[in-house]
């Protein structure tokens, strides 16, 4: 996947990964960005300063009509989706004990947002030939968000079915990757360091805490080569791997982390 002149949608793009996607998108030469969140007036704000390519559209990622209207106007519009980036998420900071509200909205974010992604642009992708579904699943997707059950959950669940996709329509000329950054510089983060959350601080004790513009540079590098992880932190590979060799013994060392934390 080269950006130059293709049309790529971003989900979540007022802020944080989505916005810095965004920006590196057009900086990369895409024809067009469409900036697609539940804000509309911070993805205005983002598409003003990614520039003329970009286009700010409102949507909430857990209504299925408006993501197929957004995929349908971004249609319209420039003819045809390149990149569709399902990068919309949502965090709880909740246990078992969290709120049926809580996990459904964590569900119908971080899962069905992607499910409804990949129903409203795989029709278009697929007679065109080709097209990419970048999916933002966290590395909780394949190793687990100490205190955040939703989260871990649903972002299990992300790249399950991220991989199914990449499984089932990859010889159709569809790519699918999963995004699956660990401790990033976001507002999500950045809460829960403040309010004293365990998973938090989990999360920055287990790695370099990157800016959002290095999970794009990741991210631009992994759709080059169209690898199905892209792991910004490279070290995530090396838990996943441990995490499979030695259940036991990987649970083992984050408790032993959660009781140093908690000291």
């Amino acid at each position: 996947m080269n950006l130059t002149d293709r049309v790529a949608v971003v989900t979540g793009g007022a802020g944080g990964i989505g916005a810095a996607l965004a920006r590196r998108f057009a900086a990369e030469g895409a024809a067009a960005v469409v900036v697609a969140d539940l804000d509309a007036a911070a993805a205005a704000v983002v598409a003003e300063q990614v520039g003329p390519v970009a286009h700010a559209v409102a949507v909430d990622v857990t209504v299925e009509d408006q993501v197929r209207e957004l995929v349908a106007d971004t249609e319209r519009r420039y003819g045809r989706i390149d990149l569709f980036c399902a990068n919309a998420g949502v965090s709880t900071g909740g246990g078992v004990e969290a709120a049926d509200a809580d996990w459904d909205r964590a569900w119908r974010v971080n899962v069905l947002h992607h499910v409804y992604a990949a129903r409203a642009a795989l029709p278009g992708m697929l007679e065109r030939g080709g097209g990419y579904l970048l999916h933002t699943c966290s590395a909780a997707g394949v190793l687990t968000a100490v205190g955040d059950a939703p989260y871990t959950a649903t972002k299990h669940a992300a790249v399950g079915f991220a991989e199914w996709l990449a499984i089932t329509y990859r010889d159709r000329g569809v790519r699918v990757s999963a995004l699956c950054p660990q401790g990033v510089d976001t507002p999500m983060l950045a809460d829960g360091l403040a309010s004293g959350h365990l998973g938090a601080q989990v999360i920055a004790a287990s790695g370099a805490v990157l800016t959002p513009d290095q999970v794009a540079d990741a991210t631009i590098a992994g759709l080059a080569e169209e690898r199905f992880l892209i792991l910004p932190h490279p070290e995530v590979a090396g838990y996943a791997l441990r995490r499979a060799q030695d259940p036991d013994g990987w649970q083992a060392g984050l408790r032993k982390l959660v009781r140093r934390l908690r000291a």
